[in-house]
């Protein structure tokens, strides 16, 4: 199997016997680590699972990124690495306060407490005309919160979206799901605010009931 192309500063690497994607930071939940890299476990990550399915994600390194629903850290800590300028907004106080002890050894890494249904809040913050936006929340309505914080992003700017199926209604079929999701993004007769959607892929393998997007604002 040919392994997918990846951003600079992530690479496959032999850590603890086996190749495992990685990159260069301290650790932050206890992954394997080698000198100074780091893995980087796609089960615990939806933005690592896009990556070791494949997904043509359009990380080259170096982007100014907006990551939504940052958690403990997990994710962004990876995206931080090798990233340039990252925002990481989280609801929660509790992992909020995880959050920042990441920070400490990634300067590049600025956590905001914030909802990422209300963009508004830390629009004062977040630079405009950011490279990527990474959105992993679990909450319904999770187009609607795409759609809202595209105000942030480049016109040639990416959206890597896990969809959490289960987050939106745990009683319907998750294709369904997906579709809705999807159709609502991509916001039909509405051209100059919606995303079109360059790829898709079911991370099942890694996230039960999740599907990995890519798509561009119109």
């Amino acid at each position: 199997m040919t392994e997918p192309a990846l951003p600079t500063g992530v690479e496959y690497r032999d850590i603890a016997g086996e190749r495992r994607l990685a990159t260069r930071g301290e650790s932050v939940y206890g992954e394997p680590t080698d000198g100074e890299w780091r893995a980087w476990n796609p089960d615990r990550s939806k933005l690592g699972a896009m990556l070791e399915s494949g997904m043509d994600t359009g990380l080259e390194g170096g982007e100014t990124v907006l990551y939504l629903g940052a958690a403990s850290g997990t994710t962004v800590s990876h995206v931080a690495d090798f990233a340039g300028p990252t925002y990481a907004v989280e609801f929660a106080p509790r992992p909020t306060r995880d959050l920042l002890s990441v920070v400490d050894s990634r300067p590049r890494l600025f956590p905001l407490l914030k909802d990422a249904r209300k963009p508004e809040t830390y629009a004062h913050v977040v630079e405009a005309d950011v490279d990527v936006i990474v959105q992993d929340v679990a909450t319904r309505g999770q187009a609607r919160v795409a759609l809202e914080n595209r105000r942030f992003l480049a016109a040639g700017g990416r959206l890597l979206l896990a969809i959490k199926a289960r987050s939106e209604d745990v009683t319907r079929d998750p294709d369904a799901v997906f579709e809705d999701v999807l159709a609502e993004l991509e916001l039909e007769g509405e051209r100059e605010e919606g995303y079109e959607v360059l790829e898709t892929a079911r991370l099942d393998e890694y996230h039960v009931d999740h599907l990995g997007v890519v798509a561009r604002p119109r």
